[in-house]
């Protein structure tokens, strides 16, 4: 793709006044698939407002990657969540950005984050035991549930963080967060509506909680094992600089809502996306049998567990949780031959691109030997971004990696789930990609013979 090249992109047809914005709300997913046939790049109409869709992978490379520093992360989003998560990682820019990255980044380290292994399998196994054979289950509920146990304890150390007015302060937090990102414009949270109050009380019972535990981290001053703990300890050398506080609470409550929100949605479409491909569950089993027979598995085995790890691959290009992205620039700038002036806002069309037939044939068919050890190196590696790209690529990417392994591996050990019956699925994008009605299944027992283990 020529950079020098001007190339307009193509505007999608819309209506007088408000433009493509009913087909867009409509069916968001629907739309993001048909807009990739209008080109590399197209642009529709929310009302009066232009919104660019990057539909190729260079495109979105070159914004991600190559020309980063001419983007910041779009207005919207930051209206959208900066009442929420403040100046945390993912709203922030500029050079407070980076200094936030360098401080946090060595939190995330693997060593760091392989000592949590235990506590996810712990967890997953405690799930195992509650389980009732052939009962129906809420699959998505115990996804998250499950996932804001482990979040609330590797962050925090606090035990108890999926029963509790911690959780329930956060699902409050991340429905209001849907319904921010499904409007174009936002009520004042000051408004006395019965949202706005409940928003405003769990806001300020996430802020004494974060604090009170700030305010032990820093008198004990002891690592207490968890991501709180290594935050307060950061230290940057190029500035001298700690974080504050304030840069502790936002990132803390960043990391608390995204970090189970996207592997909780992951796993619930792997679940459903196994039963309804018995082979793919099959040749799962069939690893974590030779594998690890009887017993749980560990960090250590996950090198071994080369299938586990296609399931979670193949399972996020169908449903990537981040089903989009968006950028704005921040100046004149030419990104895949598309000339965008300053204050444009793009994009990115990651859920199009996980199922555009030009980089993944049969794009719609589950097949996790995709990213077998002899195919994956034939992907192009730009259409595939699940954690996103370039410097703000997703900082948690190798934690939730390992967490959805650990707890699918752990989980898939000992059952199986069937769909229920009278359950219909249908992906509906919110903050994340979730089912629209739930995921209720069916919990079966394995039942495993000697030659299988």
């Amino acid at each position: 793709m020529a950079a020098n090249t001007k190339r307009q992109p193509v505007r999608i047809p819309g209506r007088l006044i408000v433009g493509s914005a009913p087909e867009f709300n409509h069916d968001t997913l629907a739309f993001m698939l048909n807009a990739r046939q209008w080109g590399d790049m197209a642009v529709m109409y929310y009302s009066v407002f232009p919104l660019y869709i990057a539909n190729h992978p260079d495109v979105v490379h070159d914004i991600l990657v190559t020309h980063n520093s001419a983007f910041y992360k779009s207005t919207q989003t930051k209206i959208a969540l900066k009442p929420i998560v403040g100046n945390g990682l993912f709203t922030n820019d500029g050079d407070d950005w980076r200094q936030q990255r360098r401080l946090a980044q060595p939190s995330f380290h693997t060593k760091r984050i392989s000592a949590y292994a235990d506590t996810m399998v712990r967890y997953a196994d405690e799930l195992c035991r509650r389980l009732t054979p052939d009962q129906p289950v809420d699959i998505e509920r115990e996804m998250a549930h499950l996932t804001m146990q482990i979040v609330a304890k590797t962050l925090f150390n606090y035990d108890g963080g999926a029963n509790d007015q911690l959780s329930e302060a956060v699902r409050t937090v991340l429905r209001n967060v849907d319904i921010r990102f499904a409007r174009l414009a936002q009520l004042p949270q000051w408004l006395p509506t019965p949202k706005n109050r409940e928003f405003r009380q769990a806001i300020a019972y996430l802020d004494q909680f974060i604090q009170q535990m700030i305010e032990e981290r820093r008198r004990s001053q002891e690592d207490n094992g968890d991501l709180l703990s290594m935050l307060i300890m950061a230290h940057d050398d190029e500035t001298n600089m700690r974080m504050s506080d304030q840069q502790l609470r936002d990132e803390a409550i960043t990391i608390y809502g995204a970090g189970h929100e996207t592997t909780s949605g992951a796993l619930t479409w792997a679940w459903y996306l196994l039963s309804q491909h018995p082979h793919v569950a099959a040749k799962l089993h069939e690893e974590l049998d030779r594998v690890l027979g009887d017993r749980l598995p560990t960090y250590a085995d996950l090198p071994n567990l080369p299938y586990t790890e296609m399931v979670i691959k193949e399972t996020m290009r169908i449903y990537p949780p981040a089903w989009a992205t968006s950028r704005q620039t921040i100046e004149d700038v030419t990104v895949g031959g598309y000339a965008l002036k300053k204050n444009s806002v793009v994009m990115l069309n990651i859920y199009g691109m996980h199922r555009d037939a030009r980089w993944f044939p049969n794009p719609d068919v589950f097949d996790p030997e995709r990213f077998s050890p002899e195919n994956e190196p034939h992907i192009n590696k730009r259409a595939y971004i699940p954690f996103g790209a370039g410097p703000r690529i997703c900082i948690g990417n190798s934690f939730a990696m390992m967490e959805a392994r650990l707890l699918l591996a752990t989980l898939a050990r000992a059952w199986h789930f069937e769909l229920a019956p009278d359950q219909v699925v249908a992906p509906v994008r919110q903050f994340t990609l979730r089912p629209r009605y739930g995921m209720r299944m069916v919990a079966r027992a394995r039942v495993r013979t000697p030659e299988t283990v």
